[in-house]
This record gives C-alpha cells, sequence and structure tokens, in this order.
C-alpha cells in the first residue's frame, strides 16, 4: 500500500519537478545560470505573471474599460491617467533608487511588495467598485515601472561572457513574454471563479518576487555616491551654484551621441505605436474591414502587431550582432518603407502588416536603447537614466495617441501621418547612430 501511494506520489511530483528542471535549464543556459542573468530571467518571468493577474483582474471594471464606441474626450482622459505614473518616475523614482542605499536587489523586493499589497486592496476595490480603485491600480502601474527601471539597469552586471546587451534584453524579456502568456489563461480561469482571485494570484505571485529579488546575485547591488542623470533640456532650467554642481555629473549628452539619437528614434516608433493605436480603434469602428466586425478588425490588427512585438523580442534573443546602432537604423527603415507603402496603397491587409511591422521595430529597437544606456551612461545613473528615457518614451506615445484621435477618419491620410511620424525619427537620427557605430560606440564617462 506503501508502495503505491509512493508511486503515485512520484507520479504527481515528476510533472512539477520536471516543468521545473526545464525552465531552469532554459534559463540558466549559455552561461547565464553561473553569471546571475538566469535568475533575473525568472524574476522578470514572475514579474510579468503577477501583472497579468491584475491585469485580468481590472479588464473588466471602468478603469481599464476603454470601448471604441466612447467619445473621444474620454478616450483623452485615459491617455493623461497613462502619464500620470510618468510624473513620479523621472524627477523622483529614478534619483531615488540610485541613492537607495541598500541596493537594487532591495528595490525590486520593494516594487513586489507593494504590487503584493495593493493586489489585496484591489480585491475589494473590484467588487464593491470604491474609489480606491483609482490609486490602487495607479500603484500598481508605478511599482511596474519602478521595477523594469531597476530591472534594465543591473543586466550589465549580470552578462555572461560572449553575450551582446541586446541578446541579454532580449532573453530576459522573451522570459517575461513567456509567462505571460502562460499566465493569461490561468487568470483568466481565476476570473472565472470570481473578480477576486487572479488578484489573490497576483498576490501570492509578487510575495515570491520579493523573495526571489534576494536571491540575485550581491553584485546587482549598487555602489555608494551616485548621481542623477539629466537630460540637456533639465540642465538649462538651473541656475548658480547648482549648475556649477549639476554640469559636473554625467548625463545623457555627456556619453555621446549614440543614446540620445537612439531615444530620438525609438520616441518615433512609439509615437507611432500611440497613433496607431487610437486613430485605428476609431477608424475600424466606423470602416471595418471587409466582411468583419469592427471588434473582429481590431483583434485582427491587435494580434499582429502583438506577434510582431513577440518576433522581434525572439529575433533580439539570438542577434549577435554587437552594435545595437545599427538595429535601429534598420528596423526603423523598414518599418518607414512599410509605412510609406500602406498609404500609398491603403489596404486592410497593409493595415495589419504596418502593425505587426510596428511590433517588430518597437521590440527590437527598444532592446537596442537599453542596450546603449546599458554600454554608454556610468553605472552611478544609470537607472536615472532609464527613467528620463521611459518617461520620455510613454510621453511620445501619448502624444501620437492624441494625434491620432484628433484626426479627421481618413485611411490615406492617416497613414500618410504615419509615415512622416517614422520619417523624421529616421532622418533626424540615422546619421549620428551611424556615426556611432562606425567609430565602436562612445566610452563611458567618468564621475567628477
Amino acid at each position: 500500500m506503501s508502495g503505491a501511494v509512493r508511486s503515485v506520489g512520484r507520479a504527481l511530483h515528476l510533472p512539477v519537478t520536471g516543468t521545473a528542471r526545464g525552465i531552469r535549464k532554459a534559463t540558466h543556459a549559455h552561461g547565464a545560470g553561473e553569471s546571475g542573468l538566469g535568475k533575473l530571467i525568472e524574476l522578470h518571468g514572475v514579474n510579468g505573471a503577477g501583472d497579468v493577474m491584475i491585469t485580468v483582474a481590472l479588464a473588466s471594471t471602468v478603469f481599464f474599460s476603454v470601448p471604441t464606441d466612447e467619445a473621444r474626450g474620454r478616450v483623452a482622459l485615459y491617455l493623461a491617467i497613462t502619464m500620470a505614473p510618468f510624473t513620479l518616475l523621472a524627477p523622483v523614482i529614478g534619483p531615488l533608487l540610485d541613492r537607495l542605499p541598500h541596493g537594487r536587489r532591495a528595490a525590486m523586493a520593494g516594487a513586489m511588495l507593494a504590487r503584493a499589497l495593493l493586489a489585496l486592496l484591489l480585491s475589494g476595490a473590484v467588487v464593491t467598485g470604491g474609489i480606491e480603485l483609482y490609486p490602487a491600480a495607479l500603484g500598481v502601474l508605478v511599482a511596474s515601472k519602478a521595477y523594469g527601471v531597476v530591472r534594465s539597469a543591473v543586466v550589465p552586471r549580470l552578462l555572461p561572457p560572449r553575450f551582446s546587451l541586446v541578446k541579454a534584453n532580449s532573453r530576459v524579456t522573451l522570459g517575461g513574454l513567456l509567462a505571460t502568456g502562460v499566465a493569461a489563461p490561468i487568470g483568466a480561469g481565476l476570473q472565472a471563479v470570481g473578480p477576486r482571485w487572479p488578484l489573490y494570484g497576483a498576490f501570492v505571485i509578487f510575495i515570491a518576487g520579493m523573495f526571489l529579488s534576494f536571491s540575485l546575485p550581491h553584485k546587482v547591488d549598487s555602489a555608494k555616491g551616485e548621481d542623477t542623470a539629466l537630460l540637456a533640456a533639465d540642465a538649462e532650467h538651473l541656475h548658480g551654484p547648482h549648475r556649477d554642481r549639476t554640469l559636473k555629473r554625467p548625463g545623457l549628452r555627456t556619453v555621446g551621441i549614440a543614446v540620445t539619437h537612439a531615444l530620438a528614434a525609438n520616441a518615433s516608433l512609439r509615437c507611432l505605436s500611440g497613433f496607431l493605436i487610437f486613430f485605428l480603434a476609431f477608424l475600424l469602428r466606423e470602416h471595418p474591414m471587409a466582411g468583419q466586425s469592427a471588434a473582429v478588425s481590431l483583434g485582427i490588427v491587435g494580434v499582429s502587431a502583438g506577434v510582431g512585438n513577440a518576433l522581434g523580442t525572439a529575433v533580439g534573443a539570438w542577434l549577435r550582432s554587437r552594435a545595437p546602432e545599427i538595429i535601429i537604423v534598420t528596423v526603423v527603415a523598414i518599418e518607414l518603407g512599410v509605412a510609406i507603402t500602406a498609404a500609398v496603397f491603403f489596404s486592410p491587409v497593409l493595415v495589419a502588416c504596418l502593425g505587426a511591422v510596428a511590433g517588430f521595430a518597437q521590440a527590437l529597437a527598444k532592446l537596442s536603447l537599453d542596450a546603449l544606456i546599458q554600454r554608454d551612461v556610468p553605472e552611478s545613473v544609470r537607472t536615472s537614466a532609464f527613467a528620463r528615457s521611459e518617461t520620455l518614451l510613454q510621453m511620445s506615445w501619448v502624444v501620437g495617441g492624441a494625434i491620432g484621435i484628433a484626426l479627421p477618419l481618413n485611411g490615406v491620410l492617416g497613414l500618410t501621418v504615419a509615415a512622416a511620424i517614422v520619417g523624421a525619427g529616421w532622418l533626424t537620427t540615422v546619421r549620428g547612430l551611424l556615426s556611432s557605430a562606425r567609430h565602436g560606440g562612445t566610452p563611458k564617462a567618468r564621475v567628477a
């Protein structure tokens, strides 16, 4: 009898342990286990799983419910809400994380714990519809972005031998995407049980992530004496002694042209993304694809963009190139060509293709931008640099969305504007990025 019980126990235990060993083998491959990158990949997977649980729980609430038949003013309010976390991210959270004395492991653990507690708060709000839903949901967004900024900043410390930064960033991002894909149907199943249950699942996942954060190697923790990375515009508003002290600090402009031009190119792609989301939401509601409903038409474009984004991340995971500048120039040029083609020969098929290529280009370009910041920005201000770059990219997305809301619902006109957005970004950055690639990047600046 006892032997039978042990046999059943082994049979039930084997799928779990076998899956865990398979995941560990994949995440720790090619030296990622020895360097510590494998643990970061697993942590990012936990992060993605927890975030999607909260997204599933909030999907049926007014916070994320933005139907395409609502007034444009309501959609504009949604854009303003998405910007709220970033009003804190660049001026407050980035410098705070740079100066955190206990290091980046504690910062990531804190972001996990904050979302775990907010998930419990939301579990009551999704049932009662209480006013606490809104600040709690915004708090989740802030904590999620804070985690992402720190995660990007620590990748160089965990880089395995013969790994490019683009490849390492892609592996981490791909781990998050795969975990999201696994957790999404689980979250949907929990939602069917009750609206609170996905949030209970998120609580458990984020608590696990908090402990997993401290399992990262000690070299992840940042050194003391860190300063704040500034864009050129920030320094222009300072005067007297404050300006003198600030100009001694390394900022994005002090490390050369690569980061600033890569940021501008990414801003054009992010602006395009915001534009397409909101312009096509209204356009396809009024003029859906032939034989399809408005919802199905939007779904086709959305799935195309999602597939393109996942493919871009996967390609980045296998790239051997050590010149992120070339990757950015190439993908933006491809996106420009597709946008022009879609504007000239406007059709539903080309609209879907534009969405797919936009997702692909945005994923690869963002991975390359992260690699350039990790390569060229001094570690002492890298977290602030990521916070400021994320804020500028989100602002670009909001600007693109605002243009998409305001524009007349004419497909050819809309895609012509889309091509102009990408073209402006490519033409103003291509020369600087190619020049940086020819010179092999810019040496890291030293802290004064």
